[in-house]
């Protein structure tokens, strides 16, 4: 083998091994291309990050934007509803508010002579200009006195507007939404103000209290007066009922006057005869006795009639429930100047309810208006008509009554137990019906009508 050839060879060789780097270098560098495609995110990282703060940054002021923009909708959407509120008499009943009062009448004409006096003051307001005022001197053409003219036409169509708008308030003003009629009647005072800021006119703050009183009051002579029909009643009913047990205690003593003149009668006429027929002293005795006796029952019912009829406190104090009309707990504390006092109770559940009263005592007291009103007057807390209390419905146990009873210094029998049979039975008639309906819901739910 030649130089030349072993050249050749080395040559070859070192191709051989250049181009096996050269694939090396090849193969390297496309893994790396793999690599950099595929970590080309990761490269890039730091830009992305930067890019996403920055998106963040960006959302969250778009959110403070949009956060404001809806506590702002959300204002207003409270004060649209509070506005529509004011005009709408469907507030619901916790909006009503607990009204206190603000004048103490004993009379109701009382708050019409109020009223009255508030309304001349208003009128003298009117007359003095004060009601309604401009703090600047306008000039109309150049002129101070057609300035002055343009601002009283002004002034007069802001009064007229309050002044109308506040006599159709009071005129619609009652028990359920005089709260809601103030507000109102200031939402018209702030709105007509607005109105008149252009022209610095304004009605003055002492004319629209003047008018938030004429309200006040005619809210209360209303009141009042509804009070005093209530007031009326309850003592027409009592008059009645004074009248229905004096027209009982006139029967009774003209029967006990009947039976008291029929025993003495009788027992003349039996010691005549004995007399007369020298009967047996002792039979004589026993039937003079027995007469003697029933003399002595008629006069005693003869005594009681015309003692009930002069002594007005004396009468029953009675202790009835009704727990399928009212539910448990629930106690009527009544008293009645009738001899017979279970006959004013039947009266009570005749009509007015659909069960009967359940009697739980009675209590026959020489004090018995006393009685009645010291057991009102301790539970009229508890009472279930706070706006009348001549309802006579609390909301109290037959055991806070029993021992207020005792503290009181009366005794008396009572029934704990309410046999309240109508409701009972209404109960069980239910609950028969309810069971007949399941039974058969169940029978037709487990087995087909027909196979077909």
């Amino acid at each position: 083998m030649g130089l030349f050839d072993f050249l050749k060879k080395k040559e070859l060789k070192e191709i051989q091994e250049l181009k096996s780097d050269l694939a090396s270098c090849n193969q390297s560098r496309s893994q790396k291309e793999k690599d950099l495609e595929k970590y080309s995110s990761i490269i890039n990282l730091e830009e992305e990050k930067k890019s996403i703060i920055s998106e963040i940054a960006q959302q969250k002021t778009e959110l403070i934007k949009l956060n404001e923009k809806y506590l702002e909708g959300i204002t207003t959407y409270k004060n649209l509803k509070n506005d529509i509120s004011i005009f709408e008499n469907n507030l619901e009943l916790s909006e009503f508010g607990v009204y206190e009062p603000i004048y103490d009448f004993e009379k109701s004409d009382d708050y019409r002579i109020e009223q009255n006096k508030i309304i001349e003051l208003q009128k003298s307001m009117i007359k003095e200009a004060t009601a309604a005022i401009c703090r600047t001197n306008w000039t109309v053409d150049g002129s101070l006195s057609k300035g002055k003219a343009s601002t009283t036409r002004f002034i007069k169509l802001i009064l007229r507007a309050f002044n109308g708008e506040a006599d159709s308030l009071i005129a619609k003003v009652k028990w359920n939404n005089v709260n809601q009629i103030k507000e109102r009647l200031k939402k018209a005072f702030e709105t007509l103000n607005k109105l008149g800021e252009s022209q610095t006119v304004e009605i003055t703050h002492k004319y629209f209290k003047l008018k938030m009183q004429e309200l006040i009051l005619e809210y209360e002579y209303r009141a009042k007066k509804q009070q005093e029909k209530e007031e009326l009643r309850a003592l027409q009913e009592e008059l009645r009922e004074e009248e229905k047990a004096k027209r009982e205690f006139e029967k009774a003593q003209k029967e006990a006057e009947k039976e008291e003149a029929y025993y003495l009668k009788i027992l003349e006429k039996v010691k005549k005869d004995f007399a007369e027929k020298n009967g047996n002293p002792e039979e004589l005795q026993n039937k003079i006795s027995e007469l003697e006796k029933e003399l002595e029952e008629a006069q005693l019912k003869k005594e009681r009639a015309l003692s009930m009829a002069q002594q007005t406190k004396r009468g029953h104090v009675y202790i009835i429930s009704n727990i399928g009309s009212f539910g448990e707990n629930v106690f009527k504390i009544g008293m009645t100047r009738r001899l017979e006092p279970m006959d004013r109770i039947r009266e009570l559940g005749d009509a007015s309810v659909p069960f009967r009263f359940d009697v739980h005592a009675l209590i026959y007291s020489d004090e018995a208006r006393t009685l009645e009103y010291e057991l009102h007057k301790a539970f009229s807390e508890k009472a279930l008509n706070l706006f009348n209390f001549r309802k006579e419905f609390f909301n109290v146990t037959l055991e806070e009554i029993e021992d207020k009873i005792k503290e009181l210094g009366f005794s008396a029998e009572f029934t704990s137990e309410p046999e309240a049979m109508e409701y009972k039975e209404t109960l069980a008639i239910k609950n028969k019906e309810n069971i007949e309906v399941t039974e058969r819901e169940t029978l037709e739910s487990e087995f087909p009508q027909s196979l077909i």
